[in-house]
Formats: C-alpha cells, sequence, structure tokens
C-alpha cells in the first residue's frame, strides 16, 4: 500500500516538482495550497506524513503546525527557505518532527520521509512492557505514558526519544546516538533538534520543567532518565 503525503505549499510550481518526485518514489500525494485546506484536508486524506511550509498567505505554518498537533500525531516536516536558528527551532517548538531547507533535494527529502515512517512503526528492540520512573510510566508497547495516574499525550517523536531513554535503564544517551536511533540518519552533527524535543518533552512529563527529575541533562554528554 503506497504511503500518503499531504503536502502543505502555496507555491503551485514547488507543489507540481514535489509531487512528481515524491510520485516516483511511489507516495500518494494529497496537494493543498494554504494551511486552511491543510487542516481540512487531515481529515479526509489521513495522511502518513505531513509536508508543511512555513511561509503560508493565510495562516503560517508554525500556526498551523500547532492547530495540526492538537488534532493529530501524525509526523511533520517543516519546509522552510531560510536556514535561520530562530525558523528552526519555532518549527520544532511548533511540533514539527524534522526540517528540511529550500531547495529541496528530492532524494534526501524521500529518506527523511522514509526515517520518519520507520520510527513510527514498532520497534524491535523493546526489553520489557513497561518502565516505571518514580511516577512516570512509559508503556513500551501499547503507547501509554502517564505522570502520577494522569495520561499524557506525546507526539510520535517524543515517545520515540522517551522510549529511548527507558531503554537506557538510567544510562546517559548522547545527542548523536539518539539523533542515530530516534531520526534514523545522520543529521550532519545538528543537536539542536534534541535538544528542543527534550524541552518539550519536558513540558509533558515533568511536574516542573524548570526544574526536571525524570528527564535529567548529563552536561556534557547528554541526557538519561533519572531512576
Amino acid at each position: 500500500m503506497s504511503r500518503r503525503v499531504l503536502l502543505i505549499e502555496d507555491d503551485a510550481r514547488v507543489r507540481r516538482v514535489l509531487r512528481m518526485a515524491l510520485q516516483d518514489e511511489g507516495y500518494e500525494v494529497t496537494e493543498a495550497g494554504d494551511g486552511a485546506q491543510g487542516l481540512e484536508s487531515l481529515t479526509l486524506v489521513e495522511p502518513d506524513v505531513v509536508l508543511l511550509d512555513v511561509m503560508l498567505p493565510d495562516v503560517d505554518g508554525f500556526e498551523v503546525c500547532r492547530r495540526l498537533r492538537r488534532a493529530s500525531r501524525v509526523p511533520v516536516i517543516m519546509v522552510t527557505a531560510r536556514t535561520d536558528s530562530h525558523d528552526v527551532v519555532a518549527g520544532l517548538e511548533a511540533g514539527a518532527d524534522d526540517y528540511v531547507t529550500k531547495p529541496l533535494v528530492a532524494k534526501e527529502l524521500s529518506a527523511r520521509i522514509r526515517a520518519l515512517l520507520r520510527r513510527v512503526e514498532p520497534g524491535e528492540d523493546r526489553r520489557a512492557r513497561r518502565v516505571e520512573v518514580g511516577d512516570l510510566s512509559v508503556g513500551l508497547d501499547d503507547g501509554v505514558v502517564t505522570l502520577a495516574g494522569r495520561t499524557v499525550t506525546l507526539t510520535r517523536t517524543e515517545f520515540r526519544l522517551l522510549v529511548e531513554l527507558a531503554l537506557a535503564d538510567g544510562g546517559i544517551r548522547s545527542r548523536e546516538d539518539l539523533l542515530e536511533k530516534v531520526w534514523g540518519y545522520d543529521y550532519f552533527g545538528d543537536s539542536r533538534i534534541v535538544d528542543v524535543h527534550v524541552r518539550r518533552l519536558r513540558t509533558k512529563v515533568e511536574h516542573d520543567p524548570s526544574s526536571p527529575r525524570h528527564v535529567v541533562t548529563a552536561r556534557g554528554l547528554g541526557y538519561r532518565l533519572a531512576p
């Protein structure tokens, strides 16, 4: 069965080029020319992954991502014409799983999509059904995470990140290791994507994100899930 990609991009020429390139890679592509149409298509199409441009004519991509994230856990790749650090961080903070910059290289984009889709599949290295860390409980098989008995809703990437930390059994996972395990490809040494997702994760699994007790920083080394 073909994987479905929802492409939200206002430039018709760019949409056409991306659609053709993705179809050549075997994806089924649905196009949306603005944020409102993209959000409507989300329900109708139920895509496997969303490609979301930052610069849209009605609502910018960051706000679209926030609205989309409230309704779905579908993986989101933000597309930006700028490499400005603020754009990258803002997209990730809005709930995106990854980002790419224009001009896009079709093969690289396809590799990013494949990496995202691989990591939303059930993992093969789950060593236990559930990991308990204080009042934080992580269901490795069923995907249910609770904090003090309250169910916590995570994005797929946030969950994978938490699982990798849980599987370390209290050990430290470096940013590079997390990039490889969670994102599944060489991210050219850019660790910001890990740091931003850890920050987002803490807002959901910590009672006080400014003073984390569960997802702890090992200064200069990486992160660990504190016992």
